[in-house]
């Protein structure tokens, strides 16, 4: 007896891995951007004085002459350093209400315009709600032409002015350590996420069988492809393409009579992964048996 074993026209790669991530590989933005704030809060080259309620700000200090600061005033003398206090004269500075004894040399880096701030902030609301509001084909293109029409009759109507006196109000400002802190952190459980869990929800393609786990722990499983559909869930514009640079939901569905469907979602690079579970479900061995 002999047995010869042949495949069906395909594509040469036998096996294909699909990696469901979790929403938090969306949350990308909010630490590069956490990052580039913080740069730019370094190279401001600005400090942070931590004062009292009630301090006031002088124009000029006259003092001269004095190996010490004077007795009756706490002052925080902006460009003295210490040990130069013979030397300071006509200086601006802070000046603390009586009975307040604990100033501070300042130290921690901030910048000298309310922009980073504001900037981080934003993009740390706008990924909350977008990683936790899905807005699914006809939602995505309704939600963007709305935005643009707000914009226009804004524009048109010159509300934009009375706008940004409002957001002149908002003054946010981090430290640098703070943008390296929670930048750091969150870059951290970014990766442990990226490189560890999320690879062990995952479904493997070949030709007549799927192997997948779609929960972290449990056991790995086995089905046929015979009768199976892979499909592409409707894209979320701003969660797939915006943050998730071409990433996309997968919905699969066995034949047979029982019929079971599994959800992978937020797959990297969805459309050319698509094509070849397709050219996948289609290959089949076939095994022919002669006496």
């Amino acid at each position: 007896m002999s047995t010869t074993s042949s495949s069906a026209p395909g594509p040469q790669r036998q096996e294909l891995k699909i990696i469901s991530h979790s929403n938090l590989f969306y949350w990308w933005p909010v630490w590069a951007v956490g990052f580039l704030m913080g740069v730019i809060t370094m190279i401001h080259g600005t400090l942070l004085a931590v004062v009292p309620k009630d301090t006031i700000a002088v124009s000029h200090i006259g003092t001269e002459k004095v190996n010490e600061p004077p007795k009756n005033v706490q002052a925080v003398l902006v460009g003295a350093q210490k040990g130069t206090f013979s030397e300071i004269t006509d200086r601006t500075g802070l000046i603390y209400p009586a009975g307040a004894t604990d100033a501070k040399t300042p130290y921690q880096h901030i910048a000298n315009t309310k922009g980073p701030g504001v900037i981080f902030f934003t993009v740390l609301l706008l990924v909350i709600f977008i990683t936790n509001v899905p807005l699914r084909g006809l939602w995505s293109v309704l939600v963007i032409v709305v935005i643009i029409l707000a914009a226009t009759l804004l524009s048109v109507f010159k509300v934009w002015d009375d706008v940004f006196d409002m957001l002149g109000v908002l003054d946010v400002r981090i430290s640098m350590a703070g943008y390296f802190l929670v930048s750091a952190v969150l870059l951290v459980l970014w990766l442990i996420a990226f490189l560890f869990f999320d690879p062990k929800v995952y479904m493997v393609f070949s030709p007549g069988q799927i192997r997948y786990c779609l929960e972290i722990g449990d056991a790995e499983h086995v089905h046929d492809t015979t009768g199976m559909s892979v499909r592409k869930q409707r894209d979320d514009i701003f969660r797939h393409w915006v943050l998730g640079l071409g990433s996309g939901d997968l919905i699969v569905t066995t034949g047979g009579s029982k019929q079971e469907t599994f959800d992978l979602p937020n797959v990297l690079f969805v459309g050319g992964k698509l094509k070849v579970i397709e050219d996948l479900l289609r290959s089949r061995s076939v095994v022919a048996s002669t006496r």
